[in-house]
């Protein structure tokens, strides 16, 4: 995470402030911005795996446009009319993974009220992203096709969460292109953050995933295995067989012994 103020520079300087981050993902506040400011994202990479970065605004995200650097120019990626978006996420593709750069321009502002550019950020792999580059979109780590087994299996052993539920209500936001799906958990075997939690009034397990609008998301009946990962402090749905369907193809592979991992049933 890193903080910083347009108010700490000298009035007559010219000069483009510079940070690096070297996470994969983190965040960066700047407050009172003013003239600009350049990140570089600078992960410590031992292959180009990560080759898509996302964006998503703070809330109060106010003063300043962001742009990606490529080739020697400035590409938009985030207005600030964007970022007071609810859930906005902006991707787009990085041909040099290991050292991207972000331009921040602060908005003209006559007075000195405080504003704030804050922004979350993560780099995804080139394997769970889709699409041409530059093009915006919700986050495209959800794949409306149904899992085939192999990707099943390597879903319970990699995924950040791993639940059996039922969907409780299904509701679709059509300005931001996402679903969400609100689950009633019966078993959580695995959460990398507490998104799912019991509920002190009912005692029930509850947590919402969320998806993208186009995957066409219905309410169904019955238990399923819910599989995803994990971004912006947000679950997102991967694989999700109906329950059933998942203990048989589970069983299946570990006769033959062709389970990547060992997954605790009871």
């Amino acid at each position: 995470c890193c903080l910083g103020s347009g108010l700490s520079w000298e009035p007559r300087s010219r000069a483009v402030e510079q940070v690096h981050l070297r996470c994969t993902e983190g965040s960066l506040e700047w407050m009172y911005p003013a003239r600009a400011l350049r990140v570089v994202l600078e992960p410590n990479l031992s292959s180009a795996q990560h080759t898509t970065v996302c964006i998503k605004p703070s809330s109060d995200f106010q003063g300043a446009n962001i742009y990606v650097e490529r080739a020697g120019q400035l590409h938009l990626v985030l207005s600030e009319a964007e970022g007071a978006r609810p859930h906005h996420v902006s991707c787009f593709s990085a041909h040099r993974p290991q050292r991207v750069a972000l331009f921040l321009q602060a908005s003209p502002q006559r007075d000195i009220s405080r504003r704030t550019a804050s922004f979350q950020y993560e780099l995804l792999s080139n394997q769970s992203t889709a699409g041409p580059d530059f093009k915006k979109m919700a986050l495209v780590e959800a794949m409306c096709r149904p899992c085939d087994n192999v990707e099943l299996l390597m879903a319970i052993c990699s995924s950040d969460f791993v639940v059996k539920g039922s969907i409780r209500n299904v509701s679709h936001d059509s300005e931001n292109h996402m679903s969400r799906v609100d689950v009633n958990v019966q078993k959580v075997y695995r959460q990398k953050n507490r998104i799912f939690q019991q509920d002190e009034g009912s005692g029930e397990w509850r947590g919402p995933i969320r998806t993208l609008l186009q995957c066409k998301v219905k309410k169904g009946g019955g238990d399923f295995l819910f599989t995803g990962n994990e971004h912006f402090g947000e679950a997102w749905l991967g694989c999700a067989p109906r329950f059933k369907d998942f203990m048989l193809v589970y069983w299946a592979a570990r006769e033959r012994g062709a389970n990547p991992c060992e997954f605790e049933l009871n």
